[in-house]
């Protein structure tokens, strides 16, 4: 792969997971949902696994209407896989939260929008 590709596919993902952090800090879960492929899968420890739009929309609205605000990503690391995607890994906290994200699979689409395949996070504490 050479380094323009790389360079989009970096560029791309960054953009996208400022989209997820301003949606989720300004309560809006389907703007969260939004980030992810239709039919992704998001593992999210200890709360269980969501696969898909409407599952995932679910758990980031009831998230939110519980009262959890203000993520920020603590050291976030990214790895180019391919020409078309790349895995985020990194520390996050909340208001009333933290943990880590194990992994976040993020995929070039045709449209050259970044969205999230696998999500890996958990929450300590």
């Amino acid at each position: 792969m050479n380094e323009s590709q790389k360079a989009i596919v970096e560029a791309a993902v960054w953009k996208a997971s400022e989209a997820w952090k301003n949606a989720f800090n300004s309560g809006n879960g389907r703007g969260c949902a939004a980030q992810y492929e239709a039919d992704a899968v998001m593992h999210a420890r200890p709360f269980g696994t969501f696969t898909g739009t409407a599952e995932i929309t679910a758990f980031w609205e009831k998230l939110i209407a519980d009262g959890f605000a203000d993520v920020e990503y603590i050291e976030p690391q990214l790895e180019v896989v391919d020409e078309k995607s790349a895995i985020l890994k990194s520390g996050w906290k909340m208001n009333n939260a933290g943990g880590v994200i194990h992994k976040e699979l993020w995929v070039l689409q045709s449209d050259g929008r970044a969205l999230l395949r696998e999500d890996d996070f958990e929450a300590k504490g």
